[in-house]
């Protein structure tokens, strides 16, 4: 970090798991006063994820910042209002919100010389659920080779580490979100992760075909969606900062596929 001329680090701290073990991850390497964490609830943030980032930052004794993005957020709306005209809100407002977000971070590490940590994990980065120029912006990914189940046994772990957990228990037991529209689950765009992350792992870690990882026992059609998604999102990871490895094959530095292609998967429903 010092070598490239960087003194702390900053980064979102949202209240949801990733953020929370990354966090984590950089008071255990940088110090306590190396660390900003920064908030920035919009109008479908909990209240109860405002609370455990706070305590997270409490409990490992970082700064923190909030910084409500409402405002922004209401005048990007008002910006789009007559070019957006007719359409019907949906994953372009959600965007926007983590562009805002993904703003403020860089604002924040252009005035204090701060680098900017991103929070993906490995799995949302594998099938494109994350936001360019949003919670992709940032000068380096501390979890994103680190599969979401693994996430939660990496944060299970740290909180074993010393007398009293660093980590809200409720930041370990809610359901993922990216609270980016109301009652929002991770589980609204991707199978669950007990099943996602072996799927991924097969095929790009291991380079299994669709047959073979259906032979495994997974649903045909749910398998060729995430190959189809980890396909189409190369250009997504192309794009995504560098970050620490940890298993047999990274994506970026030891997976690379073109960009764009006439390959598709043609699915075999038995």
């Amino acid at each position: 970090m010092c070598k490239n001329g960087f003194q702390r680090v900053v980064l979102g701290l949202s209240g949801g798991i990733d953020s929370s073990l990354t966090t984590a991850i950089a008071v255990d390497a940088l110090g306590k006063e190396s660390v900003v964490g920064v908030a920035m609830p919009s109008r479908y943030s909990s209240r109860e994820s405002l609370e455990d980032a706070q305590s997270m930052a409490e409990n490992l004794g970082i700064e923190f910042l909030v910084l409500p993005i409402d405002e922004v957020f209401a005048a990007y709306l008002k910006t789009f209002e007559t070019s957006f005209r007719g359409k019907k809100p949906d994953v372009t407002e959600e965007n926007l919100q983590a562009r805002v977000r993904g703003n403020l971070l860089m604002g924040l590490s252009n005035k204090f010389g701060w680098l900017v940590l991103t929070t993906g994990n490995k799995s949302e980065v594998g099938v494109g659920y994350c936001t360019l120029y949003g919670d992709m912006a940032g000068g380096f990914g501390v979890i994103k080779d680190v599969p979401k189940t693994l996430v939660y046994e990496l944060a299970a772990y740290r909180n074993s580490l010393g007398s009293n957990p660093v980590i809200p228990s409720r930041v370990m037991e809610k359901p993922p979100s990216a609270e980016l529209r109301p009652n929002q689950k991770d589980t609204d765009s991707l199978p669950p992760y007990e099943t996602l992350d072996p799927v991924l792992q097969a095929y790009v870690e291991e380079d299994q075909s669709l047959e073979t990882i259906v032979s495994r026992g997974f649903d045909s059609r749910m398998v060729a969606e995430i190959i189809r998604k980890v396909d189409r999102n190369e250009y997504k990871r192309r794009q995504a900062s560098p970050g620490v490895k940890i298993t047999p094959r990274a994506f970026g530095r030891d997976r690379r596929l073109p960009i764009t292609n006439r390959y598709r998967i043609k699915e075999k429903i038995k």
